[in-house]
């Protein structure tokens, strides 16, 4: 009991009498009901307020009358309702427990009836502290720290911080090094897909759509254990190269995911494209124009949906994405409809480029052959106390990068994934920042929720296709 209530008190004693005509506490017990106290609380600056309660500017900064516009072109804020009675209106949370926003995101919403007038995002739940914890890191231990992001697509997280690293480095890969690279996050982008394809279906409806993309993605992750010893969280593609060649067969394990994964793609295109209440719940639901998505620095498909072919594996060409060929897919309206088929499509373009890695596929070392860089080979340990020396201080002590920053960007399932790393000349980064396509995309949740429905809500939100993993790093 605190010190500061007398022994003699009631523990209700300090609490404020009921209001006038209602029962109290006591009253309650004594009709055998519940007793029970509410607290409510404030969460400051984050939290959503009342409409009569918000400015002006923030309501219309909220409907993007902020974003950046071409010289000459103004907002009317006359078209921007800013003055709406909040009387009928509601705030509510949708998570972060909610199983459609796709991990412990959390998004406060005010309703007038089922229409969704204003969306918050809030984040910071997972709070891992990833870009922090990367400057307690050698450079050899980073890839399984990134990792870990981005948990549906971790071998982009590694290829970025490993190109980011090579780059200051100044190392160049051996030709198969990038072809193994390719092979694998482009097999890694189809199991994202089909991961989206599967969670998308639920959302929506389509039980049918999760069990489908499930199985499929099995197939994938199977050859990934066999690939790395590892289903995620591979620590594959590291600093230098990557930790191991393709294993014995590799060329079939591939083939039959290709012919597998292609016609069945087929399938779950006959199954939801088509679909009357898929198309009700997703054409002209959580539309966003080009304008806003550029001003709002969206990448990925949901760029792509506004009729942008941004795309770095064309736009900005990285490992030998020059080498093959490949369309980039996008849409016209950017809403949920063109958002879905990009991402189906793009299943059967990494199908495609996948099948021309394999013939193309050259022979060599799978990493770079400099002993600042490389630990020597597992049986050269065994023979020669340099080797054993050699080996424990990568291990240990990690390599020094030269003293400089870089950015480097990927094209990761979700947009541009990006690393700004800066050296101090130690064997570890001084900083880190990871540039996150699932945290930069989320800005556009509120305008693509506005004016939509509740139901549409779990169906904008899944079509944005979060990893908070990414988020919250």
């Amino acid at each position: 009991m605190s010190e500061t209530t007398p022994p003699d008190a009631h523990p209700d004693a300090h609490l404020p009498p009921p209001p006038s005509g209602g029962a109290s506490d006591d009253d309650r017990s004594a009709a055998g009901g519940p007793r029970s106290l509410v607290v409510e609380t404030s969460e400051g600056p984050q939290e959503l307020g009342r409409r009569t309660a918000t400015a002006g500017a923030e309501l219309r900064r909220e409907a993007g009358a902020v974003l950046r516009l071409p010289e000459g072109v103004a907002v009317d804020p006359s078209e921007i309702d800013v003055e709406q009675s909040d009387d009928e209106t509601m705030i509510i949370n949708m998570g972060p427990q909610h199983p459609s926003t796709h991990g412990v995101l959390r998004l406060m919403l005010e309703l007038d009836g089922e229409t969704v007038l204003r969306t918050k995002p809030v984040i910071g739940y997972l709070h891992t502290g990833m870009e922090k914890t990367a400057e307690e890191l050698t450079y050899v231990q980073g890839s399984t720290n990134v990792t870990r992001m981005d948990y549906l697509s971790p071998l982009h997280n590694e290829l970025v911080l490993s190109l980011a690293v090579e780059s200051l480095l100044g190392v160049e890969m051996p030709p198969r090094c990038d072809w193994i690279r390719m092979l694998l996050v482009e097999l890694n982008r189809v199991s994202s897909h089909l991961m989206w394809m599967a969670t998308n279906g639920m959302d929506i409806g389509s039980t049918s759509m999760m069990i489908y993309g499930f199985r499929e993605r099995e197939m994938i992750l199977a050859f990934f254990e066999k690939t790395t010893g590892l289903r995620m969280n591979h620590n594959f593609i590291r600093p230098g190269g990557t930790a191991a060649d393709l294993p014995d067969g590799w060329e079939d394990d591939v083939a039959i995911i290709c012919d597998t994964v292609l016609p069945r793609t087929d399938e779950y295109d006959e199954l939801l494209t088509g679909q009357p209440v898929f198309r009700q719940r997703s054409e002209g639901i959580g539309n966003i124009s080009a304008e806003e998505a550029l001003a709002l620095s969206l990448t990925g498909p949901i760029l792509r949906s506004t009729g942008v072919p941004w795309d770095l594996r064309r736009s900005m060409p990285y490992l030998r994405y020059d080498e093959v060929e490949f369309d980039v897919i996008v849409g016209t309206y950017g809403d949920n409809f063109d958002r879905y088929s990009i991402r189906l499509n793009e299943i059967r373009e990494s199908v495609r480029i996948i099948r021309q890695i394999v013939e193309k596929m050259p022979a060599g070392d799978y990493r770079v052959q400099d002993k600042k860089v490389t630990p020597p080979p597992r049986a050269r340990i065994d023979e020669s106390m340099e080797a054993l020396i050699h080996h424990f201080k990568v291990y240990t002590e990690g390599f020094r990068v030269p003293e400089g920053e870089v950015y480097v960007a990927v094209e990761s399932p979700r947009g541009e994934l990006g690393c700004y790393l800066v050296s101090d000349g130690s064997p570890k980064p001084y900083r880190m920042h990871i540039r996150g396509p699932s945290f930069v995309n989320l800005q556009g949740l509120p305008l693509m929720m506005r004016g939509g429905l509740v139901a549409d809500a779990v169906a904008v939100c899944s079509s944005v296709d979060p990893v908070m993993g990414e988020v919250d790093r």
